[in-house]
């Protein structure tokens, strides 16, 4: 049986490269929405695993996604991914990953370009590169050092997520019963965040933590993946007064591409679309985004990849982070929109809907740019 640890470590975006075979990685055989091509599109949480593999072996396949995705952005998960706390060996491990992300970034000028500051993700859609913003899902490299959020920002880290799948010195993860928010430590984070320039995300983190997350910082906040508890009332999603206070202090949610959109089947694109509206009614189009908490490059179903997925899903459902009450036909991605330029396809399905061009360049990408630019400066 799968552990509830082992289940989350492959739920991270960075996480499980060897699980995810990948293929397909040309575009869809028709433009989905004509000014995608002048969009800044940024995912809030987008896997590239190579940049986290400290082999060659699979660069070529990822970056070939990477380019058939049509991004300007993402940000990419380089730790603590659930594996470590706060020790020693965690925090140069950190730093490894981190040297190993800008190591390849660097070797792959053409494809790839770390982003500095907001103004690089019009550079990276100009000269048809992936951005990638390096972040941490959970605080817990900083262990107990506020001293160390400058030295990760100098390394690229530029948005921190307080917590990520369980209770940490900084705040209450989404599925800790007693939802007790925010620590004390955690509000020396937030505002040692701000003072650095660094976005604070809140996804994953319990109401409590959200709604305090929210007020502690004097800059907007990410939800940067989650979905919409009032169309699927589970703990990874972000209830409606959240949303809203998100918005009011200039915030912006991310639609995640997960499971969660739905609690009785696997969720399609129309539950993206469904999530997505829910969203603008609440927040305002100024504050909705999307985060697919997907790898870039598509999913090859193979019988090996069906089998562990079932195997996760269901362990996934035992947990409590999904109310599916069967792991059959359920996976970790949104299955029609399987394919390297999903957000150019999700356009389409928005534009049909009758949303305007504006709107959908704000949530595709536009609106999480305003944040990086706001806060980074």
């Amino acid at each position: 049986m799968t552990t509830r640890r082992e289940v989350l470590a492959m739920a991270a975006a960075a996480g499980a490269a060897g699980l995810l075979a990948r293929s397909g990685y040309g575009r869809a055989e028709t433009a989905a929405w004509k000014p995608f091509r002048d969009t800044v599109a940024v995912d809030g949480e987008g896997g590239l695993f190579m940049l986290l593999s400290a082999t060659d072996e699979e660069d070529a396949a990822d970056l070939a996604a990477a380019r058939a995705s049509g991004l300007a952005g993402a940000l990419l998960t380089v730790a603590p991914n659930s594996r470590f706390r706060y020790d020693v060996e965690g925090f140069e491990k950190t730093k490894e990953l981190l040297a190993n992300c800008r190591r390849k970034i660097a070797a792959h000028p053409d494809a790839l370009l770390l982003v500095d500051t907001a103004a690089d993700l019009e550079r990276a859609r100009r000269e048809r590169r992936l951005g990638v913003i390096p972040r941490f899902q959970g605080c817990e490299p900083l262990g107990e050092h506020l001293d160390r959020v400058p030295l990760f920002r100098e390394l690229g880290v530029r948005v921190i997520q307080l917590t990520q799948a369980r209770r940490n010195l900084a705040a209450d993860d989404c599925m800790e019963a007693n939802d007790g928010g925010l620590s004390a430590f955690g509000h020396k984070v937030v505002e040692e965040l701000n003072a650095r320039k660094v976005v604070v995300d809140l996804a994953h983190g319990s109401p409590r933590t959200i709604a305090e997350g929210i007020r502690a910082s004097k800059a907007p906040v990410l939800i940067s993946h989650t979905g919409c508890r009032a169309l699927a009332d589970v703990p990874r999603n972000t209830g409606d007064d959240n949303l809203r206070a998100l918005a009011d202090r200039g915030g912006v949610a991310g639609i995640v591409f997960w499971p969660y959109l739905r609690t009785d089947r696997q969720p399609m694109a129309a539950d993206v679309v469904a999530h997505i509206e829910h969203a603008i009614k609440v927040c305002g189009e100024d504050h909705v985004g999307i985060g697919t908490d997907c790898a870039i490059a598509p999913v090859e179903r193979t019988p090996e990849y069906e089998k562990q997925n079932r195997e996760n899903i269901q362990g996934m459902i035992e947990s409590g982070w999904l109310k599916q009450k069967s792991a059959d036909g359920v996976h970790l991605f949104i299955t029609d929109l399987n394919v390297a330029n999903r957000f150019e396809v999700l356009a389409g399905l928005l534009s049909a809907r009758g949303h305007s061009d504006a709107r959908i360049a704000k949530i595709l990408g536009g609106n999480f740019a305003r944040v990086f630019g706001e806060v980074w400066g």
